[in-house]
């Protein structure tokens, strides 16, 4: 009885595949988790980088184990944008390596827009 589950165990395999949506949505919830960013800029990407994970304003180009990022944001007025745009690289890269084990080799930021307060 042993023999066969060292037989079993031996013939084992297994497979985990993340569809390219979820990861795009992963890297779109970190960059929105980061303060002085208002939102995911959805139509405007659309025209910038074009494809189905666009609408989003994430575009994900998974080749192999890495995947590097395209990204739309609208931030707040008055926020320091380099430093901003630094934080959503940096929790990106963490948040999308911790949660999937693919490897994150770039992270590119277009400002989409200001959201200025409403008085």
């Amino acid at each position: 009885m042993a023999d066969n589950n060292m037989d079993m165990e031996k013939n084992f395999t297994s497979d985990v595949k993340i569809a390219d949506e979820v990861i795009g949505s992963i890297a779109g919830l970190a960059a929105s988790d980061v303060e002085g960013v208002v939102s995911m800029a959805g139509s405007d990407i659309s025209s910038i980088f074009g494809g189905k994970s666009a609408k989003k304003g994430v575009k994900a180009v998974i080749s192999g184990e890495t995947v590097s990022f395209k990204l739309a944001l609208v931030v707040e007025y008055g926020c320091n944008i380099p430093s901003v745009c630094e934080k959503v690289q940096e929790k990106v890269k963490s948040t999308v390596e911790n949660m999937t084990g693919l490897t994150v080799d770039g992270v590119e930021i277009t400002i989409s827009g200001i959201k200025v307060p409403e008085n």
